[in-house]
Order: C-alpha cells, then structure tokens, then sequence
C-alpha cells in the first residue's frame, strides 16, 4: 500500500507524550510530514529542549509507522523544541530566554545553590542552553561553584546598547555580582539598591538563546523575591528544603511567597537536600541526621511534586568547592540522584508549559 502524509499522521495517533498521556497529533507536536517513495521525514517539536523521553519518542515514532505504516518506510525524524511559557514578546535581552526558573528556600544553609548549580549543569548535560543569574545578593557562590571566581564578565553588544557578556563555564552562561566583589569585600546594599542591582543582572547582560535560565535566589521571603517575580518573566518555582522541622515550617512560608496575588508563580516541586547521610566507606547506610521524609510529607500535603531527596554526602561539598558541580560525578549515586532531579524538574516545566499552550 502507498505511503501517505495522510496514514503516518494516523499512525503517530498511537503514540503518547509520556507525560502529558495524550498522542502527539493531539497535542499539535508533529509538524512538516513529507513523503518521498519509502522515505518519510517529520518534525516532532518536543515540549522540552532538555526531554528525559526524546529517545523514548523517537523510537516510538519509528516503529508506529514501520507497524502501521510499511515496513519499508525510511523514517527520518526532527527532534526540536520551541515551547515557551512567555506569552507576551519581549524586546529586552531576556526576549531570547524560554524559561525562567528560580530556586528558593525558605531558610538559609540548605543547600539551594548547590541544587542550582547541579541543576544548570544537569540541563546543559541534557543538550539544553541554558544559564544561571546568581541573584543571592548578599552571599553570591555560583562564580565558586563554577570555578570562575577570577573571570569578570565581558562587553557584548545588543541592538546597538553595550551590555555584559556572561561568563561560560561547564555549558552555562552565568551572571553575578560576585564577579563584581573581591572575596574580602562586603556587599552592602539596602533594599532599593539591592533591587536595581537584581535587575541589572538580568537586563544588562546579553542572554542571547536560552532554553533555560536557572536563578538562584537569596534564602527568605523579602524584597529581592518579590521584586524577581514583578520585573521578570518567571516560569516557576522550585523550592529546595532540608527534612528537620524547623526548615519546613520556613519552606511553607517560602511556597506561600509564590501563591500571593501579586507574585503568582507556579512552584513546580520541592527538592529534599540532605535528605540522609551515606559515609563514603559504608555507602549502603542511611543515617537520617536531619529527620526522615520530612519534605516527602510535605510534598504529599501540599500536592506538589517531589523532584529529588538527595543525600549528603561529602564529595557533593568537595565538588561545589572546587567548581565542578557532582552531576559530573558520572556514575556515582550522588549524581545519578541529581540527574533524577533535572530529568522530574525538565518534566514538569514540560507540563506547565504544554498546560498553558492549551489553556
């Protein structure tokens, strides 16, 4: 039987997006299909350009039209993402920058720039472009973390303005305002300064094409995350707590932040750090310092999702140290974990977007 635009199409209705359990006709998401004798080509634009599921897709793809199709059929296939929580356009140097995510916490020292940095560099692992903005006035680390702390950022041009040029380390573009302090050097700034010195971390640096930018947020609930979510595009929250009580109580206050009528930015999970500690000489032990499942428990009363419990371990300090964030880590349990974390974060900015191009 001939091949036809009109039976691949068809054929591509038995394949679902993993996550969003509806098939990819139905979701809009194959595009361009062309027929040439036995050689058919399409698009299937992604709902993610860091997809956990692209090999899973593709290879269902290929087989729905070998089964429903022909046999003889020569599948060419082009894996592509355009899906952006941005509606209205943007002529700032944010207007290339898919998606915002920021990174909280309700309460300092549990570990949220730790969780940024494994997440920046998880994404880019994963094909995507992506960047960071350091936006933890006070006590920036991500020029550590990256092992740029003696780089400062460059000149770039944008429509004819002079704007900063991020430094690139490890596949991210990063911006922050410890490449603008010595290490000696407090960073004292009051709250309207503190601001306007947020804002120009994002719109005086020239992002270029981002799938990603991951920001790094100052601990608590003030000025500097309110701010974040009135001048910028955020596409959502990920909120990163420790198990013991006294964090939860300050992570409800931190998630609560994000609901106010005036912030309104979805929290897309919650990471549990420090989730148990796991000695290097007796890895299969878990000794649960901070308590156990504490933000497990939260997640399940608040009805969000769970991205990761990532457990402490020392390599994961040692590695922020010497600014080769542990994802790197290979085949490691540490980062096996963390990459578990960017594929559940990936998945559901995936689902929030796909959400608001039907809504």
């Amino acid at each position: 039987m001939e091949i036809t635009a009109e039976r691949v199409i068809d054929a591509l209705r038995y394949v679902d997006d993993p996550d969003l359990k509806k098939d990819l006709v139905t979701l809009n998401m194959v595009k361009d299909v062309a027929v040439d004798g036995n050689n058919v080509s399409f698009t299937v634009v992604l709902t993610t350009p860091a997809c956990p599921m692209k090999d899973m897709i593709h290879n269902a793809c290929v087989n729905a039209i070998l089964h429903f199709v022909s046999k003889e059929a020569v599948v060419k296939i082009n894996m592509t993402s355009n899906v952006t929580s941005k509606k209205e356009k943007d002529e700032t140097t944010l207007r290339g920058v898919k998606n915002i995510i920021a990174i909280a916490s309700g309460k300092g020292g549990v570990g949220k720039s730790t969780i940024a940095a494994n997440l920046a560099v998880g994404l880019a692992r994963m094909g995507a472009k992506t960047g960071i903005v350091d936006a933890d006035i006070y006590g920036p680390s991500q020029h550590i973390m990256f092992g740029v702390e003696n780089e400062t950022p460059g000149s770039a041009d944008f429509d004819g303005q002079r704007k900063m040029a991020p430094v690139e380390s490890l596949g991210v573009k990063i911006n922050s305002i410890g490449f603008l302090a010595g290490p000696n050097q407090a960073i004292a700034l009051r709250g309207p300064m503190a601001t306007k010195a947020l804002s120009q971390l994002f719109y005086d640096t020239a992002w270029g094409d981002l799938d990603y930018l991951i920001v790094d947020l100052p601990p608590g609930t003030g000025d500097i995350q309110i701010s974040l979510c009135s001048q910028v595009p955020v596409t959502g929250a990920i909120v990163v707590c420790t198990p013991q009580d006294v964090a939860i109580a300050d992570a409800r206050k931190g998630i609560a932040l994000f609901t106010l009528p005036q912030v309104n930015v979805p929290v897309l999970g919650l990471v549990e750090n420090m989730a148990w500690f796991t000695p290097a000489e007796l890895p299969e032990n878990k000794y649960y310092i901070f308590g156990k499942d504490g933000v497990k428990h939260l997640a399940e009363e608040m009805q969000l999702p769970l991205l990761a419990q990532i457990p402490l371990v020392q390599s994961v300090r040692e590695a922020s140290d010497a600014g080769r964030p542990a994802v790197l880590q290979q085949h490691t349990p540490q980062a096996l974990t963390l990459m578990e974390m960017v594929q559940n974060a990936a998945q559901q900015i995936a689902i929030h977007n796909a959400a608001l191009q039907t809504a």
